[in-house]
């Protein structure tokens, strides 16, 4: 991760907003910060970012539309800050691209922690498109990946994927019929440590669910193994 990485902070509450920003500052990121949504969504659209963060309850546009917007043009990472419970909320910003959430309130080193772990990410997914002979295709029943290009196809049609349920897919493919735990799948595709009542594994592989729908007979592809973690269904 370099040193100059570039963050948008989008939040409302001032006293949080210079806080987050004296934190980010410290740990040598360059930030730009705003306080509402039609500002934060100008600042996104022209301006390049490494990664935002974006709260949900914000004055003029509220951060789901940001987000929305954000998603027809651009996949610059966010990590959403939401009010604690507001679990609608959270699904909602999963379906639209959201990398990861936090409740707040929280703990402003908890905030540089997540933006590092998706940091990381990011650089591992650019790691994993160089070419390089292991770039072969994952292939799984009518379902293919290509690392190479980052593009998953069912049927050989094109699925709509954000980038962590595409690490999550070729996962699990590539371990089909085998459980993985809820600790790895955080690990490998948010890059970052599963934390105590985290259930952002749970909401992406809720959303990677629903784009891939069942088998043709009706059963599930990726098959939830209570206490244990998840797997892809060999069929």
């Amino acid at each position: 991760m370099s040193k100059s990485n570039k963050i948008l902070l989008v939040e409302d509450d001032k006293e949080l907003n210079e806080l987050l920003t004296e934190f980010l500052q410290l740990e040598n990121f360059s930030v730009t910060s705003t306080f509402d949504g039609a500002e934060g969504i100008e600042k996104a659209l022209h301006n390049d970012y490494d990664a935002i963060v974006l709260d949900i309850m914000l004055p003029k546009v509220n951060g789901l539309e940001v987000l929305k917007q954000l998603r027809n043009t651009k996949k610059t990472p966010v990590l959403m800050l939401t009010a604690r419970g507001d679990e609608v909320d959270r699904i909602i910003g999963f379906e639209m691209g959201a990398d990861d959430y936090l409740p707040k309130p929280c703990n402003p080193r908890e905030i540089i922690a997540r933006i590092k772990a998706i940091l990381r990410r990011v650089d591992m997914d650019r790691e994993d498109i160089k070419p390089s002979p292991s770039n072969g295709l994952v292939k799984a029943d009518d379902i293919e990946l290509n690392p190479a290009t980052r593009v998953a196809t069912l049927d050989a049609e094109v699925l709509e994927l954000t980038s962590t349920e595409f690490n999550l897919l070729q996962n699990l493919l590539a371990n089909a019929g085998s459980v993985l735990s809820k600790e790895e799948l955080t690990e490998s595709a948010l890059g970052r440590k599963l934390t105590l009542y985290d259930r952002s594994i749970d909401m992406h592989l809720s959303n990677l669910r629903r784009k891939l729908g069942p088998f043709a007979d009706g059963k599930p592809r990726i098959k939830t193994v209570r206490g244990i973690g998840y797997l892809y269904v060999a069929n």
